[in-house]
């Protein structure tokens, strides 16, 4: 479904491109720089989606196929949307028929098919009405998650852990058996309790980098396969395997 952007690119625009010295400050310049001449940026502009991070969740699923005969989906940090789009697309939801939920603080352009909530996630009334949202149980919970950084590596890695602990525990309250959760963590290692939580609910454990993921970027994904469903899982010892 995904592939790596070849070393061309179909845009028209010129990889190797300079930002014209302007009051920009040069560490600015330099992000700008990187950004216009991704070749993951020109290639979401090029196929319709809001983000390079579409090809984030497209190369996951291109092994794992966590989207294939997903029904319905929550997508949690959904701004700017890519993820809601694609998956909208794979369980066709439409504005009659409401398949996906997505939640972020940071408003979001509409998305056909998806219905979307400007609210932080950590707000005690998110999970009650995203589940009232999507209609239906979620085969899929979606987090790409991240707290606002700070430039302190550990306090960053602590509060994004923390999001990622708070998303696990609501996958396992609202996944129907045998769904998935997917969610955003950082290099740094994944705390101790948070993996044994999941493998004693889901089948596979999984950390995973992206090749679309920048290779400077401290950022991974966490993959939980196979959800047992809530019969007493919480009780049973750990038995999934973990995979790096």
């Amino acid at each position: 479904m995904s592939k790596p952007p070849a070393g061309s690119n179909r845009t028209g625009r010129k990889i190797g491109q300079k930002v014209k010295k302007t009051k920009l400050k040069a560490s600015s310049r330099r992000w700008l720089e990187r950004h216009i001449n991704d070749p993951y940026v020109q290639r979401a502009k090029l196929e319709g989606y809001r983000a390079r991070a579409a090809y984030k969740l497209l190369e996951i699923n291109d092994k794992h196929e966590i989207l294939k005969g997903a029904t319905r989906i929550i997508d949690l940090g959904a701004a700017p949307g890519s993820w809601s789009q694609i998956a909208a697309k794979v369980t066709d939801s439409t504005e009659d028929d409401i398949r996906v939920a997505a939640i972020d603080f940071l408003e979001v352009d509409p998305i056909p098919g998806v219905r979307l909530l400007q609210l932080d996630f950590l707000d005690p009334t998110a999970p009650e009405k995203l589940k009232e949202a999507i209609g239906g149980t979620p085969d899929l919970v979606l987090s790409d998650m991240a707290a606002p950084t700070t430039g302190h590596q550990k306090t960053d890695h602590i509060r994004t852990m923390h999001l990622c602990e708070v998303a696990a525990d609501f996958a396992i309250e609202v996944l129907a058996e045998g769904g998935h959760f997917l969610a955003k963590t950082f290099q740094g290692g994944t705390e101790k309790t948070l993996l044994d939580l999941l493998k004693r609910n889901f089948k596979q454990v999984l950390h995973i980098k992206p090749a679309s993921s920048r290779s400077e970027s401290v950022e991974m994904f966490l993959l939980a396969k196979g959800f047992k469903g809530r019969k007493n899982t919480a009780l049973s010892e750990p038995e999934a395997e973990e995979e790096v």
